[in-house]
C-alpha cells in the first residue's frame, strides 16, 4: 500500500521504468528519501514526474577504487612520457611538495560534480599518507564533510612509497586514521623486498583488526609472476577473521601466474571472504609495458574469481592524473573496458559488468546494498538505455541522477537529428535492442 503525506502527493514519481531485473516496466514512488511503492502503476499526484518512458532506472554507481588528491592534475609539474606505473609514482613525488590544501579540494571538488553528473555517487578514494604534513588528508577530510549530502565518499590511510621504505609512513598512517580517515591502505609489491611486502601485509592487517577497520591494499600491481602478497593477505585475513572488511586491489600479477598456482590462490581468496577490485582502464594501460609482442593485457582474472565466488568489483583508479591521461568519471565507460579486456562477451558476463560498477562495488565499500526495493533508499539513475547490457554498450546518458529523494542531475537524451531522403529524422540509440529482443521477429 502506498504511504501517503496528509496533503495527498507523493515527492516524485518515475514513470514507465525498466528495472535491472528485466521484469517489465513500473512506476517508482518516492517519498522523503525512501522509495515508498514499486508498482505496475502509481496512481498518485507528485511535486515531480520523471517519465523514464521505458529506459532503466537503475542504482547510482559505485567506484571502490580511486585517487582523488591526485584527480585532474594532469602536467603538474610535467607529463608521464613512459607510460609507466613507476614514471607515474615518481612523478606524483614530484607533484607531492608543491600540493596546498585549497588545490587539492579545489580538483576533488571539481572532480565530485562531474561524478555526480554521471550518476556516481560513491566513491573510495586513497590518499597518499606519505607526506609528514598530510595535505591531501587534510583536504579530503574537508571534502568528504563538503560532499556527504551527496556522495558517500571513503578515504583510504594509503602509504604510496612503502609502509617501511618511507620512514614516516605508518606513524603518518596512524595520524591519519586518528584524523578520521576510515579506510587502512597499504602497497606491498612496492616495499624493497617479497618479505619487507609480506610483514607489511600482517602489519596493515593487524592494524585494521585493532581499530575494527577496512582495509584495502594495493596488491601485487605488477606483471611480476613472483608478486605473490594477495596470498599472504587472503591469510592474514582469514587469521584475523576480517572478511568483507577487506579488498585487494588490482591484483594484476595474477594474470602472469601459472594455471596450477592460480588455482591454488584463488580458493583461498574465496574462503578468506575479501573482495577483489581490478580497475580495468588503467590495468590495460599500465600493465605489460616491458612486453614486446604478445603483450599482456595485466587484467586480473575475473571469470575465474567470480566463478569461485569472490565478489568482483571494478573501480576507475585514476582521471586525467600522473598515471592516466583520461577517463571521465564514467562508470560504464570502466564496465565497457572490463567487457572487452577480460574479454567476457556473453549476455550474463556483461549484465554483470553493469553489476560491477553498482551493487558489487557498493557492497566492496560495505555501503548498504542499493538494488532498489520498497522501503529502500530512494538512490537511482535513469539512464538512456533498455537494459544494463544496453546500458554498458551505449555507455548510456544519465538521464536523471536521484540521492535521497531529490533530483540532483538531469541531462538531455542524446538524439541525432538526420537529413536523410526517406529515412527518420531523428536516432536515439537506445532503440537499437538486438534482433533477440524485438518483439516483431
Amino acid at each position: 500500500m502506498i504511504k501517503i503525506r496528509s496533503r495527498g502527493i507523493l515527492d516524485l514519481i518515475i514513470n514507465n521504468a525498466c528495472l535491472p531485473d528485466r521484469s517489465g516496466q513500473y512506476d517508482i514512488g518516492v517519498q522523503g528519501d525512501r522509495i515508498v511503492t514499486i508498482a505496475p502503476r502509481i496512481d498518485a499526484d507528485a511535486q515531480d514526474i520523471i517519465d523514464a518512458a521505458g529506459r532503466l532506472v537503475a542504482p547510482p554507481f559505485a567506484d571502490p577504487h580511486f585517487h582523488m588528491d591526485a584527480t585532474l592534475s594532469l602536467g603538474l609539474p610535467r607529463l608521464n612520457v613512459s607510460g609507466t606505473l613507476l614514471e607515474g609514482i615518481a612523478l606524483w613525488g614530484e607533484l607531492k611538495p608543491m600540493l596546498t590544501v585549497e588545490a587539492v579540494m579545489e580538483r576533488a571538488l571539481r572532480y565530485c560534480d562531474l561524478a555526480v553528473a554521471q550518476g556516481l555517487l560513491a566513491i573510495r578514494t586513497h590518499v597518499d599518507v606519505c607526506d609528514d604534513r598530510l595535505t591531501a588528508v587534510e583536504a579530503l577530510i574537508e571534502v568528504r564533510k563538503r560532499v556527504a549530502p551527496y556522495i558517500d565518499l571513503q578515504l583510504v590511510a594509503f602509504p604510496q612509497d612503502g609502509l617501511y621504505c618511507s620512514a614516516s609512513a605508518e606513524r603518518n598512517l596512524l595520524r591519519a586514521l586518528d584524523m578520521g580517515v576510515d579506510v587502512v591502505g597499504g602497497i606491498p609489491h612496492f616495499e624493497r623486498t617479497m618479505a619487507d611486502g609480506a610483514r607489511s601485509v600482517t602489519r596493515l592487517c593487524e592494524i585494521a583488526a585493532d581499530r575494527d577497520l577496512m582495509l584495502d591494499l594495493h596488491c601485487d600491481e605488477s606483471d611480476d609472476p613472483m608478486s605473490r602478497h594477495v596470498e599472504t593477505l587472503a591469510a592474514e585475513t582469514t587469521r584475523l577473521d576480517l572478511g568483507a572488511r577487506v579488498s585487494a586491489s588490482h591484483v594484476t600479477a595474477m594474470h602472469s601466474y601459472d594455471n596450477y598456482y592460480a588455482s591454488k590462490l584463488i580458493p583461498l581468496i574465496a574462503e578468506s571472504g575479501m573482495n577483489v577490485i581490478p580497475n580495468p582502464l588503467i590495468n590495460i594501460t599500465l600493465q605489460g609495458r616491458s612486453d614486446t609482442y604478445p603483450r599482456r593485457r595485466g587484467l586480473t582474472r575475473v571469470p575465474e574469481l567470480r566463478a569461485a565466488g569472490v565478489n568482483v568489483a571494478f573501480g576507475q583508479d585514476c582521471t586525467m592524473d600522473p598515471w592516466y591521461s583520461l577517463g571521465s568519471a564514467d562508470m560504464l565507460e570502466v564496465a565497457h573496458m572490463g567487457v572487452h579486456a577480460v574479454p567476457m562477451t556473453s549476455r550474463e558476463a556483461m549484465e554483470w559488468a553493469f553489476t560491477s560498477v553498482t551493487q558489487n562495488g557498493a557492497r566492496a565499500m560495505g555501503l548498504p546494498d542499493p538494488t532498489l526495493r520498497e522501503s529502500g533508499p530512494a538512490n537511482m539513475v535513469v539512464l538512456q538505455a533498455q537494459d544494463p547490457i544496453e546500458a554498458v554498450r551505449l555507455k548510456a546518458t544519465r538521464l536523471a541522477v536521484i540521492k535521497h529523494g531529490k533530483v540532483l542531475a538531469r541531462t538531455a537524451p542524446r538524439i541525432a537529428t538526420l537529413d536523410l531522403p526517406g529515412r527518420p529524422t531523428t536516432i536515439d540509440p537506445a532503440d537499437y535492442a538486438p534482433a533477440m529482443d524485438k518483439k516483431d521477429i
